[in-house]
Parts: C-alpha cells; sequence; structure tokens
C-alpha cells in the first residue's frame, strides 16, 4: 500500500508541474489600472481593507472584481473549514527533500482549489534564533539557505495550482513575546544575509504572490509602516504583487499609505474612508498612494484569473487522496532520529508486548494559533493508532501515564513515551518554555527506572531540556508535529518499515545559555506569558550574535552543540568517496559518490558547505550551500550513488555594507562535503575570482 501511495503521489507532483507559474504581466497591469482609473475613492478604500469576516476582500461587483478568500496556514487550509493536515514547517525543512516540500504545497493548492480559497497565508520563514520562540513549529530552522529552497518549492506547489500563496513575516519575527512592541535591533549585512535571504528568492526564484508584514519593528519601525524594508528591498527585488499587513499589526494611516502596505487585515483600522478622504483632501495623501495600493492587488487578481473563472474547483474534492498521500511522503522524511543505542528499528514478533503512554500518544498534537488545524474527521492518525495498525506481529498496548501499572512496565518488551508540547504549550502569540510541561521529565524518568527498554517519541517546535532523561532511556525520535498522518509514519519508522531520515534543521544546543543568542533574546523574564513592563515604549532586542547565529557560531564562540545542525541517525551507515570540484559555468559542479555500507535501503542527506580560507572580512567558518537527499539501497547492487551538486556564484557571496551589495571576495575556499555541520567528510580547495 505505501509504495502504490508514494508512487501515485508522484504521478500528481510530475502533473502538478505542467502547469505555469503565474507571473504578472504588462497586459494584467494595464487592465488592473484601466480597472482603477474607473473606482471611486470609497470603493478604493474598501479594496485596500479586510471585508466581511476578516479573511475576505471586498467585492466590487459593478466592475466585476470579486471577494477572495484567504485561509491560514502553513499546515492545510484552515478557518471555517475541516482538511488535509500536513507536517508543520520545521518538520518540512527537517526533510532536506526539495520534492516533499513541493508535495505539501501541491496538496494545499489542491486542498485550497477544492474550497474556492484564492489566497493562502503561509508559509511562514522566520529563522530560528532559540528555541523559545513560540512559532518556530511553522517556520524552516536556523540557516537561510536551507529555508529558501524549502520556501521556494513549497510556494511553486501551491501557485501552480493557481492559488496565491503569502510569505510571512517580512521581517526579524523571530520571538512571539510582546510581539506589538519589540523592536527586533540588527546591522545591515547580517539582516541581509541570514534574515533577507528566505523573502528574497521567493521573490526572485518563486514569484511569490504576497508578502505579510510583522508584527514587530525593526530598528524601531513597525514593519507594515518600514519604507526601508517594503520599498527600497522588498519592490527592489522585483516583487510586484501585494504586500499585506498581519492582522491588526497597522499603527498610523501615514506611515503605512506612504511607506508601501497595500492591503490591511482583517479590516479597515487604519485604512478608513473618511480619513483617507480628509487628508487627501488636505493634499496629505495623494491620489496615485490610492491607487499604487489598488494596482497592486489587481494585477496579483488577474494574473491568477480570480476576474474571469471561479476559484473553487469543484473537480477536487475536499477529502483528497492525492492530499493524504502527499502529506505522508512528508510526514515520514522529517523525524530525526536523534539517539540509538540498538532498540530500533523494533521487529514484528510474537513476543512483543508494547506499551505506549504519555500525553501525545492517543491524540495528534499540533501547535498553537493561526496554525493550527482541523482535519477532517477520521483522518489523523495517533502513535498508538498508527502503532497498532501495524497488524500481525505487535501487541500494543495503551497505559494511563499519570496512573501506570507498575508491574506491566516491568515486563514490556519495549515501551515508547509519546512525550511534547502542544497548542497549550506552544504556539501563536506566546513563547514557550525550554522544559517540557506538566512534569513529563519526571514521569520518563520514573519509567525509565522500571523499563530500560525506553523510546522517547517527543512532539515539538524546537530544541527542548532533555537533560533530565537523555542518558536513561535507549532511543529519542524528534517527531515535530508530524501531521494527520503523523502516527502511520512514526510506526513505518519504528517498525522498520522505512528508516528514518530527518535532520536536524537547526544547532541542538543542549542547554538553553549555550546558544549564542540567549543572552540577547528578549523574552527572558520567569513567567513568559506576561508582557514587558519596560519604560521604554518599544523595547529593544539586540541581534548581538549577528552573522554568526546557529551552526555559524560554533567555531566562532567556541561552543561544542550537543547535536549539530544537519545531524540524524539512520538504520545504516554511510561512506563518502571520490570528491571532485569541476568549474562549471560562474561556479562549480561538486562530485562525489555515496555508499550505503549496511544492510538496509535508507536516505542520506548529503551537505555541502563553502569555507573560506583567510577571508578578507570576518566569516562563518563554513556555511550550507548545497544539499541532496540520496536513496540508497543495501547490499553490493546498487549500494552506490553519484552524487553532483552545482554551487554558483552566490555561494561564495557576502554582504557590504559599505556598498549595499552582495560580493564575491577574490580567493581561496574549501568545499566541504558532509552529513551535518560537524561531520565533514570530504573537502577540496578551489580559487575563485572577484566579483
Amino acid at each position: 500500500m505505501k509504495k502504490t501511495f508514494v508512487a501515485l503521489a508522484a504521478i500528481f507532483l510530475a502533473s502538478a508541474q505542467l502547469f505555469a507559474q503565474p507571473v504578472i504581466t504588462k497586459a494584467d497591469k494595464d487592465r488592473a489600472a484601466e480597472l482603477v482609473s474607473k473606482m471611486t475613492l470609497e470603493e478604493k478604500c474598501l479594496l485596500i481593507a479586510g471585508q466581511v469576516d476578516g479573511f475576505h476582500t471586498a467585492a466590487i461587483e459593478r466592475l466585476g472584481i470579486p471577494s477572495v478568500r484567504m485561509a491560514d496556514g502553513p499546515q492545510g487550509v484552515r478557518n471555517k473549514t475541516k482538511s488535509t493536515y500536513y507536517p508543520c514547517g520545521i518538520s518540512l525543512a527537517a526533510t532536506f527533500n526539495r520534492e516533499a516540500a513541493l508535495g505539501v504545497g501541491t496538496g494545499i493548492g489542491y486542498d485550497a482549489r477544492a474550497r474556492g480559497v484564492g489566497i493562502m497565508l503561509c508559509p511562514g520563514v522566520n529563522i530560528y534564533r532559540t528555541a523559545l520562540c513560540g512559532r518556530n513549529f511553522e517556520y524552516y530552522g536556523e540557516d537561510p539557505y536551507l529555508a529558501s529552497e524549502t520556501a521556494v518549492q513549497y510556494i511553486t506547489g501551491i501557485q501552480k495550482q493557481g492559488v496565491m500563496s503569502t510569505i510571512k513575516h517580512f521581517a526579524l519575527n523571530n520571538e512571539e513575546y510582546d510581539r506589538h512592541r519589540v523592536s527586533s535591533s540588527a546591522d545591515e549585512r547580517t539582516i541581509n544575509e541570514i534574515y533577507f535571504p528566505t523573502f528574497r528568492k521567493a521573490v526572485e526564484k518563486a514569484h511569490v504572490a504576497a508578502v505579510m508584514t510583522s508584527y514587530n519593528l525593526v530598528n524601531g519601525v513597525h514593519a507594515a509602516e518600514d519604507p526601508w524594508l517594503i520599498k527600497q528591498n522588498l519592490r527592489k527585488w522585483g516583487h510586484e504583487g501585494i504586500v499585506m499587513s498581519d492582522w491588526t499589526s497597522t499603527y498610523t494611516l501615514m506611515g503605512c499609505v506612504k511607506n508601501g502596505l497595500d492591503l490591511e487585515m482583517p479590516k479597515a483600522r487604519v485604512f478608513r474612508y473618511a480619513d483617507i478622504k480628509a487628508l487627501m483632501d488636505n493634499g496629505v495623501i495623494e491620489k496615485r498612494d490610492i491607487d499604487d495600493m489598488c494596482k497592486h492587488i489587481l494585477q496579483s487578481f488577474i494574473a491568477y484569473g480570480f476576474l474571469d473563472k471561479p476559484m473553487q474547483d469543484t473537480s477536487i474534492p475536499e477529502d483528497y487522496e492525492v492530499s493524504r498521500q502527499l502529506a505522508y511522503n512528508a510526514s515520514v522524511e522529517g523525524p530525526v532520529l536523534l539517539k540509538n543505542e540498538g532498540i530500533l528499528p523494533i521487529k514484528a514478533s510474537k513476543k512483543n508486548n508494547i506499551i505506549i503512554l504519555g500525553p501525545n500518544a492517543n491524540r495528534v498534537p499540533y501547535g498553537g494559533g493561526s496554525g493550527r488545524m482541523q482535519p477532517i474527521d477520521g483522518r489523523a492518525i495517533s502513535l498508538f493508532q498508527g502503532m497498532s495498525n501495524l497488524g500481525k506481529g505487535w501487541n500494543v498496548n495503551l497505559m494511563d501515564w499519570k496512573n501506570v501499572n507498575v508491574d506491566s512496565l516491568r515486563k514490556a518488551s519495549a515501551v515508547i513515551f509519546a512525550a511534547g508540547f502542544s497548542s497549550k504549550s506552544e504556539g501563536e502569540n506566546f513563547d514557550r518554555k525550554y522544559t517540557l510541561p506538566s512534569n513529563q521529565d519526571s514521569a520518563i524518568a520514573a519509567v525509565a527506572v522500571l523499563n530500560p527498554n525506553i523510546i522517547v517519541v517527543a512532539n515539538s517546535g524546537g530544541e527542548f531540556d532533555i537533560n533530565p532523561w537523555k542518558d536513561s532511556v535507549k532511543a529519542i525520535i524528534l517527531a515535530w508535529y508530524s501531521g494527520q498522518e503523523g502516527g502511520t509514519a512514526l510506526a513505518d519508522i519504528i517498525s522498520g518499515k522505512v528508516s528514518p531520515s530527518g535532520r536536524l534543521p537547526f544547532t541542538f544546543w543542549g542547554k538553553l545559555e549555550n546558544n549564542p543568542a540567549y543572552a540577547a533574546y528578549h523574552s527572558l523574564t520567569p513567567d513568559i506569558s506576561k508582557k514587558s513592563k519596560s519604560l521604554d515604549p518599544y523595547p529593544y532586542v539586540q541581534y548581538s550574535e549577528g552573522i554568526f547565529l546557529g551552526y555559524r557560531g560554533v567555531e566562532h564562540f567556541g561552543v561544542t552543540p550537543m547535536y549539530p545542525f544537519g545531524y540524524g541517525l539512520t538504520y545504516t551507515s554511510f561512506a563518502y568517496s571520490d570528491l571532485k570540484v569541476s568549474p562549471a559555468g560562474e561556479g562549480f559542479d561538486v562530485t562525489f559518490t555515496i555508499t550505503n555500507t549496511g544492510k538496509v535501503e535508507a536516505s542520506e542527506v548529503a551537505q555541502v558547505y563553502v569555507a573560506p580560507v583567510n577571508p578578507k572580512v570576518i566569516r562563518p567558518a563554513h556555511e550550507l550551500k548545497g544539499y541532496e537527499k540520496v536513496k540508497i539501497a543495501a547490499g553490493k547492487k546498487g549500494n552506490s550513488a553519484n552524487v553532483t551538486i552545482h554551487l554558483d556564484r552566490d555561494a561564495f557571496a557576502r554582504y557590504c555594507s559599505k556598498s549595499h551589495k552582495w560580493v564575491v571576495d577574490a580567493g581561496e575556499y574549501k568545499i566541504q562535503v558532509g552529513s551535518s555541520a560537524s561531520d565533514i567528510l570530504l573537502e577540496e580547495t578551489v580559487t575563485v575570482a572577484a566579483r
């Protein structure tokens, strides 16, 4: 069944790529301009602010302009509907698989079309600074290259189905604590090298239809009113689509109108007709200011055909088998095996007597806020259900983790503790704690005393403290929020039907204070749910780690992480050999061989890092600039794969704050190939000319 699942999904992915990616043309602009010339000021003011239920734009019926429905969010279509629940963003990044990201985007596109949703408010791509951010689970980790590659595929999948994608939150929204007031303070180079690349690539490569601004301020200016963000960067990258506010993230009328915002959501708080008219009558706001906003909205709608055809495709069922298949494909590749002392995989056996317990044992957890999903009835499979569905050779029992049967635990052949967070402890509009909620640490430790054959499966949007029980358990699987198919996918991994292939998309420091960004993270009050009591109207958060975020700071700050970026175990072993780096165009082709030296078919994530030798300015020791996930069979036949990864000129570039440009310094660079940021296995030095 699983082979059919994957094969059918692959067919649909191939067919999905036959559809053209909508882009705004001159004809679209001309048509939009003509419509705007016919609109009254009152109609224009209706168009530039959300209407109806806060998830629709206004219809201008006399001009044939429809109301366009929007919906959250990154894990599927929500807002007054039930839909396919896909794995969360951090899980998708952990797949290190572009096809998986394309598949989730494609599935969301199908689901949106089936429901008449024209604009999806996703993906979220804010960079992971520390484990405390409540929305890390929605995002793509700490590395801008990995996040960019994931986002481009996800956006492409959605938009090729004729649905607009909205990338968010622009920019530097890296915590939820006091998010309307916090000012993220970073230098120009840090912003361009770490926090801009995913947004920029989404514009330049995926032609993302809309960009949502963030709640926070950037260097003292609210993002929705920041001309440097919107006009001097976003628009200059080539974005001709919509710039919309996050919900209630507008603060002044003049700031939004003059500095580049097009659409205020969920309704008119500052874009009120009476206020705009008064300022226009006084010559403070010009007619062209409002006209440009309307043009950006309408030319986007026109490019996507919203004025010419129904947004709903009734031929696509709301409960779509292909969407479920695509969700499974991503779910099974995201979980990261952090530790395995020979207990995994568990094989089918008459002797199996497996106990599953813990807060997430028989529920499908999710993060809170706009990423929270309502899966279609009967479609969400818990870990207990997934294990129970394995069939013959499996005896699986569910136990109340707060009222355990000691004798049963001692006799169990294996114990799976389903730990982690949920929407109550991790989500939007609040930052989370570093420790597991509800006394789970003590419960895991107590179970480990009774039965050493314990496997911890943890749902989380990022790193958390595993020190209280890490050395007492046999295996740890970081399962993220793996969606409606997560229980099935995890059962397939635990049983060995599939080897785990997820990799950490962030550095797992082991202690919160080991992260170089820790001291510069604002949310350090004992009760993180409370707002700041600072007398400063805008508390400033200094991004003092600069460009040395995550694994980039390991060598720079001299801190060794518990698990490095890109790390993840499988059920086999791999060997790397035959590195060759050859000039190709303006860059290089990096070619090497990976051999499966074990007895199990598995996927390896090959990672290519670029390390400047004697750089002219201070730079990270190395940076991820390429990766490829390769499935390799075991055995003598077909147990090797030749991999080629192309590095273009951008792979060697840095941002120059003096010239305000990206530059490539002449000199030597090491091309490093490895299985994580700390496990470099092959290396060759090349010489690069200046640009």
